[in-house]
């Protein structure tokens, strides 16, 4: 598994709006569908990556832990599903109910949106706040399959308690690592 670290969006970039399908609904979500007034997490995974699979229990910890204070979070997946069938819509659903996903799962088929977001990798975290203005982007915490650092979500976490409080969050941001996106030909 190669280490691919996150691009780095610039703060304050309005988040691109999206379209795609849910393929737990088998609806179509826009970013207004799922925006918060509070917060927006949304958070580019797939179902083969070593390093999503690391933080799964995590990432619906912390969604079922904000998501009554107000955040909304919402998961794409870009990757290309003829070379990784593992990340197809249909596994994707699959993967979403096994792990009881609080939030949509999305397919972009055309990878438009990754490429929208600047994303590099999975996992890649970005927050934005109620206006949709990037606060937040980087990683959940330190922690990667077999460095034996304590999965804890600490990074995200401390962004959203941030957010929560009115306090400013922190422009020390930290990129994520992970897989990188596969991308078509």
């Amino acid at each position: 598994m190669s280490l691919t670290p996150s691009n780095m969006l610039p703060l304050g970039t309005t988040a691109p709006k999206f379209n795609l399908l849910d393929v737990v609904s088998e609806r179509m979500i826009t970013l207004d569908d799922v925006k918060s007034e509070v917060a927006t997490v949304v958070m580019f995974i797939c179902n083969h990556c070593p390093y999503v699979k690391h933080i799964q229990s995590e990432l619906v910890k912390i969604a079922e832990d904000y998501i009554p204070e107000g955040v909304s979070f919402v998961a794409v997946s870009s990757n290309d599903v003829e070379n990784y069938p593992e990340d197809s819509p249909e596994l994707m659903k699959a993967l979403a109910r096994q792990w009881g996903y609080p939030f949509p799962y999305l397919y972009d088929e055309t990878q438009a949106v990754a490429k929208a977001y600047d994303a590099a990798c999975t996992p890649d975290f970005y927050v934005f706040d109620g206006a949709l203005q990037l606060v937040y982007r980087g990683q959940l915490d330190d922690s990667r399959p077999g460095n034996e650092k304590e999965l804890t979500g600490k990074d995200l976490r401390n962004t959203l308690d941030d957010i929560i409080k009115g306090n400013p969050v922190s422009e020390e941001q930290w990129p994520s690592q992970g897989c990188n996106i596969k991308w078509k030909k």
